[in-house]
């Protein structure tokens, strides 16, 4: 039987291309106008995002659900104020 599967995104921020601290100020913005329970799914490619956003995380009520790195592209899940 595995584990418990992810819950599937329910919105998307994309900030391929852009460089520290766009990235992260970009999801804090986005997590502002979601709501309880919502998924966003953050695209990056800024390779401090990796240890920036875990710790950002860290200091709100969201939660990090995942992250995975694909060709030098990052996809993080986060859970909005579980």
């Amino acid at each position: 039987m595995g584990g418990a599967t992810k819950p599937a995104p329910t919105h998307r921020l994309n900030v391929l291309g852009f460089h520290c601290p766009v990235p992260v100020m970009k999801t804090k913005e986005a997590l502002l106008g979601l709501n309880k329970g919502d998924v966003l799914e953050v695209l990056a490619d800024d390779p401090e995002t990796r240890f920036d956003m875990p710790m950002v995380l860290g200091r709100t009520h969201h939660r990090l659900l995942e992250m995975q790195e694909e060709h030098g592209e990052l996809r993080f899940l986060i859970e909005v104020d579980p």
